[in-house]
């Protein structure tokens, strides 16, 4: 069986606009008649073409877009919009044909037309980095939900609009997905929107024609050096955020230093925020007391304003995220006193994160948590946070990503190796790569560690969770890292359903835990 693909999800109820009035309001060059055409919709995807959609034919990897036109007018879509190449693959569709040199460059803008979403947006906070987007963008959403505010959510790992939850297809959806999320969440009368963004969604246009109010940076480490030549190029994709024609204001954690050049180089106006003793930074967040299943902190800022309050998970850097969030907030308007009360009203930040640092096991037996963490400093400040409430043995599992980068794959064999006393290194989403040749050099990682742990290689990671769990004994902890939410295994261009909480939880069941 494969797994579904989620959903896109549109406005029930959309307003048509005229194909003519696109043209005039653009400047564009067309070919056919425009006469009477009215879309509705505008999509990438002859799979998601619904009637009224303007179809946009984009150059692929593989194939032009508008190779399929003819597919998409079976489908109900009215209009096409692509570039000259892909207009003279398309002539013979029967679709008016609208004419830009860049349709990828001009989607968003012309996605936020069609659906009208700079008409009365809601607030708007985005947050990019390289860990924590994820979980700032919850604990935003969380806490605007405290204040009383109907929300939305866009994430890596779900969509939000209000108490509808579908799972999500990428990080940032593409253009014309994100701005019909955005319709769909103004007839639904969200008032706030968390949203992550990628370094990918900002090189590849997907946040194109949305200005956010607040953005926020959590940190940059080692990922994505399939996409980017280096660090500085990585760097260098997350700073259009911080541009006028993205965002109002910024919040900019200091906690590496790569901070500090995302306020040198803003083009908004910045406030910061660190963990960090010694760092000087506008607001401090302190952890004040740990516990297994929360981490109490105080946040400072400037004039002498506090808030003390709970996050629900471990480890300094969800204290990082819950920080920033809380500072967002307050670059958006919001007063930090009004915060305090409706955080305090409930004991601190309501927030489930899935796939952070999950605990998917009962109350007696090993510890075991499932985590979406991918990279080595997730590693790092994972295992660091697991430690902390394990008087036993830290037991973590793992696999890395096929056709991913590839360059990080040493790095974390070996922060993982250094923080655990059992280390069962096995498969993720091998994709199209060789499984067993991904696992060798994670292992070779691993054995680069200053401390060398007990280790196995166990494939497939159905058998890997039952061989730590086999291992483990009372008050012992296992950390599961990489599939965290997800729903699926993606092997050789297939998605195979699984759930690793599914697969923990009955590892525990079998080894006769609650």
């Amino acid at each position: 069986m494969t797994a579904r693909i989620p959903p896109v999800l549109r406005p029930e109820h959309p307003s048509a606009r005229s194909l003519a009035g696109l043209v005039s309001e653009f400047g564009l060059e067309y070919t056919g008649s425009l006469d009477g055409v009215e879309i509705t919709g505008v999509t990438l995807s002859t799979n998601d073409v619904q009637p009224g959609d303007l179809y946009v034919g984009i150059q692929g990897a593989h194939s032009h877009g508008a190779s399929y036109a003819a597919q998409a007018r079976e489908g109900g879509a009215v209009a096409l919009l692509t570039d000259p190449a892909g207009a003279e693959l398309a002539k013979d569709s029967g679709l008016p044909i609208v004419l830009v040199s860049s349709p990828r460059e001009a989607l968003g803008e012309i996605s936020a037309w069609t659906y009208r979403t700079a008409e009365h947006p809601p607030l708007l906070f985005g947050t990019t980095g390289t860990n924590g987007k994820t979980s700032t963008s919850y604990l935003l959403e969380a806490i605007l939900k405290q204040l009383g505010l109907v929300t939305g959510l866009s994430s890596t790992a779900e969509r939000h609009i209000g108490d509808l939850t579908v799972v999500s297809r990428l990080t940032t959806p593409e253009a014309s997905e994100m701005h019909a999320l955005l319709a769909r969440m103004r007839e639904s009368n969200v008032r706030a929107v968390a949203i992550e963004v990628s370094a990918q969604a900002l090189s590849r246009n997907r946040v194109d024609g949305i200005t956010f109010d607040v953005v926020g940076f959590t940190n940059l480490s080692h990922d994505h050096l399939d996409d980017y030549a280096d660090m500085e190029e990585y760097f260098a994709a997350k700073l259009p955020l911080f541009q006028q024609d993205r965002a109002g204001r910024g919040v900019v954690s200091l906690d590496t230093a790569w901070g500090q050049r995302v306020v040198e180089q803003s083009h908004i106006p910045v406030t910061t925020i660190s963990t960090t003793p010694g760092v000087e930074a506008e607001w401090m967040a302190t952890i004040v007391d740990e516990q297994a299943a929360y981490t109490e902190f105080t946040l400072t800022g400037p004039e002498g304003r506090s808030l003390t309050t709970r996050v629900p998970l471990i480890g300094w850097h969800m204290v990082a995220n819950a920080g920033l969030a809380i500072v967002m907030l307050v670059e958006a308007g919001f007063e930090l006193e009004a915060i305090g009360h409706a955080l305090e009203a409930e004991g601190g930040i309501n927030a489930y994160l899935p796939g952070r640092t999950e605990r998917v096991s009962g109350q007696h037996g090993p510890s075991v948590y499932v985590d979406f963490g991918h990279s080595p400093d997730a590693f790092l400040n994972t295992l660091a946070a697991v430690r902390k409430f394990t008087p036993g043995r830290t037991i973590m599992v793992f696999g890395a990503d096929g056709d991913r980068d590839a360059t990080k794959r040493h790095e974390m064999g070996r922060v993982a190796a250094d923080g655990s006393d059992i280390l069962v290194i096995t498969d993720h989403h091998p994709r199209f790569e060789d499984a067993a040749s991904i696992r060798a050099t994670l292992i070779e990682g691993a054995h680069l560690a200053e401390h060398q742990p007990e280790l196995f290689e166990v494939s497939p990671p159905e058998q890997a969770i039952r061989t730590a769990v086999g291992m483990a004994r009372e008050g012992d902890s296992i950390l599961w890292a990489g599939p965290g939410h997800q729903d699926y295994r993606d092997i050789a261009g297939v998605r195979t359903p699984y759930s690793a909480r599914d697969e923990a939880r009955a590892a525990l069941r079998e080894a006769g835990w609650e």
